[in-house]
């Protein structure tokens, strides 16, 4: 399609050229609008793309089109260059000469006719793009250049009014000088394919809130944008950029084939439409467009990630998205969580990737907590924490409702100790690499042993010892127990001082995996087997006391390992994982409420 492109571009140029020169010479100016008109014969076989601009002279079609990659737009630049003008409205964007060349991609036969404005002669160019060309003397009325493709017959589809029409409309919308048609329904009317302004060229105060919009649909944006970032930026390299934050996510925020859709252009000369070397994966979801004279033209893709203009644009560009947001999380807390519930999670995926920037990107990332429904930041966290409290606590899990029924929590809500949700897959990978901020560790309460001894429990009364607490020797006796009847199925068997509703828990050992992340490793098949945890148990919960005196009485054995792999299935199901053996359970499960039953008759 960039065939197209490069034709309107060059059309462009011999426009400017045009325009430039009238403004010191009255013989240049044109009666008519300056414009690009296409049209199509489906007889002939041609597409033809024509402006009234300068127009070429024999000498310099021999020059342009006879010699690759001789740029007539940089012999005319270099000479304006040469007189020292200040003029710096004239964009002119065919550089390299080698544009022209994509004609034949699509062509069995090139034709140019060309009459320069300072002449009075019109010359014909021929070529078949193989090895040489022909130019004779022709016949035209008025300045500029006429460029006739003859198709060939398996690019057809070029000859499709709509084909064109959405060619233009994807990558010559910006040109500065209107390209027409004729109208399909009424040929002697013409239409403008093209709004004839590259937006973000533009000053903001020029622009209204509506053409902000249209501009983010015509990138195939969703909705009405979040936020709008246009910034020039001026420095080592220029470059201008119109970026834009949708308000909802797309649907396919999360599929690894999504990539950054960063349009990049070069003096307003359409390069690509999926650079993925200016923003970073983490920021796949923003919208827009860098325009930047430093970039050159011809760069390839494969010369992207190693140009040297692209890499300063990137770090710009991302650490003003990072400043930005920055900016409105601490102005607009309530526009920041609307961004952050939509984006957060593949926000975060920076804080695991980004090295450079973790500290920024982690200060400014959100979580929910034990303490309410509402988003805290880090830093709002480690201001709240308790006197003599050293520690981020925070509990890992597949969403809110999971974490919030974690048995874990119990200890820590009722000594009022607030604990950080990580409910976000990428939080598991994150966490090993940053093992604290702000000088305070984060700690799992779901991994190895979490002294909160020290934090006294809200509740006083559930803190007293009963009558009927088992003695210490009873607990360790039932530890023993249950340690025979559980075997290789656990690693430990302890004394809980975080639980104080449910009777018994997971934890994993303090130089394991922690739990969520050992799952999704498993769902993943990173990991073959599950690790043995740790059984926690509540000596204070009423089925561990008895328990604990069924085994100091040394009666019904069996009812004790029955109890005992009841518990241990129903710490299972807590985190999410099944009983060890789905028969068993149910056929044990169906035994202790058979006795239970008996019992009570």
């Amino acid at each position: 399609d960039i065939f197209l492109r490069e034709l309107i571009s060059n059309a462009s140029d011999a426009c400017d050229k045009r325009r430039y020169k009238s403004l010191t010479n009255k013989s240049y100016v044109s009666s008519d609008e300056l414009n690009i008109f296409i049209s199509i014969d489906k007889k002939a076989s041609t597409i033809s793309i024509k402006d009234n601009g300068i127009g070429m002279s024999k000498e310099e079609l021999i020059n342009s089109l006879g010699t690759i990659a001789k740029s007539g737009t940089k012999a005319f630049l270099e000479g304006i260059t040469k007189k020292k003008n200040d003029d710096n409205n004239l964009s002119l964007i065919g550089q390299f000469g080698v544009g022209f060349y994509s004609a034949f991609m699509v062509s069995d036969k090139v034709q140019v006719l060309s009459k320069s404005i300072n002449s009075n002669e019109s010359w014909l160019w021929e070529s078949d793009g193989q090895s040489s060309f022909n130019i004779s003397s022709a016949s035209t009325d008025k300045p500029g250049t006429e460029i006739i493709l003859f198709i060939k017959k398996e690019e057809k589809e070029y000859l499709e009014t709509f084909r064109i029409e959405n060619i233009i409309k994807k990558y010559s919308d910006h040109i500065p000088y209107p390209v027409k048609m004729n109208d399909s329904e009424n040929k002697d009317k013409q239409v403008s394919l093209n709004s004839a302004s590259a937006l973000w060229m533009r000053a903001k105060k020029d622009i209204t809130s509506d053409q902000y919009k249209e501009f983010f649909n015509h990138l195939g944006g969703l909705g009405d944008p979040w936020h709008i970032l246009h910034n020039r930026t001026e420095g080592l390299v220029s470059f201008t950029s119109l970026l834009y934050i949708p308000e909802m996510k797309p649907f396919d925020l999360f599929n690894p084939e999504r990539k950054t859709s960063i349009k990049l252009y070069t003096n307003r000369v359409f390069i690509t439409d999926d650079c993925e070397d200016i923003l970073p994966s983490y920021l796949r979801f923003i919208k827009g467009i860098v325009d930047s004279e430093d970039v050159d033209l011809n760069v390839s893709r494969e010369m992207m990630q190693t140009n040297t203009a692209l890499n300063k644009i990137s770090k710009a560009v991302v650490n003003k998205v990072i400043s930005e947001l920055k900016k409105i999380l601490n102005n607009d807390r309530e526009k920041f969580e609307k961004f952050f519930n939509e984006f957060g999670a593949a926000f975060k995926e920076g804080i695991y990737e980004d090295f450079e920037r973790k500290k920024s990107l982690l200060s400014i990332s959100l979580f929910k907590s034990s303490i309410g429904d509402k988003y805290t930041t880090l830093d709002e966290y480690v201001a709240r924490m308790k006197d003599k409290q050293d520690e981020i606590y925070y509990i890992s899990g597949e969403n809110i409702e999971q974490v919030l029924s974690s048995p874990q929590l119990e200890g820590f809500k009722s000594r009022g100790l607030e604990v950080i949700f990580m409910i976000d897959p990428v939080d598991e990978f994150w966490l090993p690499a940053t093992p604290d901020h702000e000088n305070k560790p984060f700690k799992s309460i779901t991994k190895g042993s979490v002294d909160i001894s020290k934090f006294p429990p809200l509740d006083d009364k559930k803190a007293k010892k009963s009558k009927d607490d088992p003695k210490d020797v009873e607990i360790e006796n039932l530890i023993k127990e249950m340690k025979s009847c559980l075997k290789d199925n656990v690693k430990d068997i302890k004394i809980s001082n975080v639980l104080t509703d449910s009777p018994v828990c997971l934890v994993a050992d303090e130089a394991a995996m922690d739990m969520h992340l050992e799952k999704l490793m498993r769902q993943h098949k990173r990991l073959d087997e599950e690790t043995k945890k740790i059984l926690e148990i509540n000596n204070k919960h009423i089925v561990i006391k008895s328990l604990a005196k069924l085994v100091a009485s040394s009666k019904n054995k069996n009812i004790i390992n029955d109890v005992s792999y009841l518990l241990f299935d129903q710490a299972r199901i807590v985190e999410g994982e099944n009983p060890l053996d789905i028969k068993k359970f149910t056929e044990r499960m169906s035994l202790i409420l058979t006795k239970s039953l008996e019992i009570n008759k």
